[in-house]
């Protein structure tokens, strides 16, 4: 069977990416055969296709992580899954796993999750990496605890507006730091505090705004200012590192001992499937409940993928999402 799909036959910029037609893989009795309505592009889709990080890529390789789609088949090991069923997955390609950026994919049932009616597919797929990544940091790495103040660093973005709205539902404090064109937009998504990043004075501002210290620390703006985290953080404070692949900062190894403070990095490529399952239960609930939903989209069909991921590596797709939709046009007469 074939499929058309965006994929690449070596690694380089986004230029070596094609669209044309390739087989199907093939499924295996724990698998699930999905029909993509849509995928995306994330910044670890363009590590993996430039080769910044390197995973096992079998040529051609299918591009892109993030997908929803329907059921086409499923194999006798993946029993909770019939066709016509509305899935999602946050982590095809990569570990050897071909990509969702295709109109027909395989996916490991295990990776395989049901969305929630009512919930529309380019909302879903937008907002379904960056959520499970917030999930991870707050609750798996972050250990996050009702009453505790929490720190967002780039707040506005896609993975920060997910750590706001995961943070204050579980009932913490959050302190978060934005441009001041965005702060009105993060105290909507539940923020108690919201400092201007460019302010001469937001170390002192951030201080100030968590007088007891901040529980957990999270930079998502990739600026990872350990020096200035580190004094922010209470006893036994937690910083999750979760972006800034090219950062090398100098971590003050006294301060942070002396506080019972403890550093951790994690990228969600390295989670277990229980951990991204665990993630996948939250975020459908809170896209079930209206409460996650992406700040603006970008729609491009699945054959400009490779402007998608020029987008996202230039640093032209700030706040927003592009989604890559499988749709064909129309033939006009």
């Amino acid at each position: 069977m074939i499929t058309r799909a965006a994929y690449i036959e070596e690694l380089g910029p986004p230029d070596v990416i094609q669209y044309g037609e390739l087989p199907v893989p093939h499924a295996g009795p724990t698998d699930v055969t999905v029909d993509v309505t849509v995928a995306t592009v994330n910044h670890v889709d363009t590590f993996v296709r430039s080769g910044a990080w390197r995973t096992p890529v079998a040529f051609p390789f299918t591009v892109g992580r993030d997908l929803v789609g329907t059921v086409a088949g499923a194999g006798p090991g993946a029993p909770g899954f019939r066709p016509g069923d509305v899935v999602w997955s946050t982590s095809m390609g990569h570990g050897g796993r071909q990509g969702a950026a295709a109109e027909r994919v395989v996916v490991p049932a295990d990776r395989l999750y049901h969305l929630p009616g009512g919930v529309a597919p380019a909302d879903a797929v937008a907002v379904a990496h960056p959520a499970s990544t917030a999930h991870l940091a707050l609750f798996t790495h972050g250990r996050l605890r009702a009453g505790e103040t929490v720190v967002v660093e780039g707040a506005a973005g896609n993975v920060g507006a997910a750590l706001i709205v995961m943070a204050a539902r579980a009932g913490a404090r959050v302190v978060a730091t934005a441009s001041a064109a965005d702060a009105e937009y993060c105290r909507s998504l539940g923020a108690a505090e919201v400092i201007d990043y460019r302010d001469p004075d937001r170390a002192a501002l951030l201080r100030a705004a968590c007088p007891r210290g901040a529980d957990l620390h999270l930079d998502t703006s990739a600026r990872n200012d350990l020096p200035a985290a580190v004094e922010l953080l209470a006893k036994r404070g937690r910083i999750v590192l979760l972006a800034g692949l090219r950062t090398r900062p100098v971590l003050p190894v006294g301060p942070l001992y002396l506080k019972d403070c403890s550093v951790v990095g994690f990228a969600i490529s390295q989670a277990t499937t229980g951990e991204l399952a665990e993630a996948a239960e939250a975020v459908g609930r809170l896209l079930a409940e209206g409460l996650l939903r992406p700040r603006a989209v970008d729609l491009l069909p699945l054959a400009e993928a490779a402007e998608a991921h020029r987008r996202v590596e230039a640093g032209e797709a700030k706040g927003r999402r592009v989604v890559l939709s499988t749709a064909r046009p129309e033939p006009r007469d």
